[in-house]
């Protein structure tokens, strides 16, 4: 299935605004974070970590979600493919973990620092609301990166795929003639 010209723009424009959402998003996390961490007020920490957790609730998944979706649209519907090139598959995978991350780590850990001080206690781990941010966003830099250099060339599939386009077919009733013309 390739996608014709304006379905492949458009999904472009979807996917590249999603990531960048994305990353704006975990941009903000780690500010929110960085800011319940080093605070020294318990209003701060604790209106810090509850925006987090709205971050975390309503705009993570459907923008992580949006991201995984369009990507694999793109590369399904183009020329790159899903397991042609290395870097496209490098980031669906890495898609894919941070997805999974947010929904088994991320959130989690943010709701257990909101849980903690909404109680009136201290922020538990430092680590829940900083740890999370910072990982999201080295992937995402990441994977921006190999997006505009697209590194590493073609995977193994994506070589052998090249070269049977490459390569002239023969039709069998051609076939015989072809080898008597090259023995003559």
């Amino acid at each position: 299935m390739k996608l014709n010209r304006p379905a492949r723009r458009a999904s472009l424009v979807v996917h590249v605004a999603a990531s960048a959402s994305w990353l704006g998003l975990t941009l903000g996390l780690l500010a929110l974070g960085v800011t319940a961490t080093t605070t020294g007020s318990a209003v701060t920490v604790e209106a810090s970590v509850r925006a987090m957790k709205l971050f975390a609730d309503w705009l993570l998944l459907p923008v992580a979600f949006l991201t995984l979706l369009s990507g694999l649209l793109l590369s399904l519907g183009t020329v790159w493919g899903l397991a042609r090139h290395r870097w496209v598959y490098t980031k669906f995978w890495l898609t894919l973990a941070t997805t999974t991350a947010t929904v088994f780590a991320l959130r989690p850990g943010v709701n257990a620092a909101v849980t903690a001080v909404a109680a009136g206690g201290p922020l538990p781990d430092a680590g829940d609301v900083l740890f999370g941010p910072v990982v999201s966003l080295s992937a995402y830099v990441f994977m921006t990166v190999i997006s505009v250099l697209k590194p590493w060339g073609p995977t193994r599939r994506g070589r052998r795929l090249r070269t049977a386009a490459r390569t002239p077919v023969v039709s069998a009733a051609a076939a015989p003639r072809a080898h008597t013309r090259a023995h003559s």
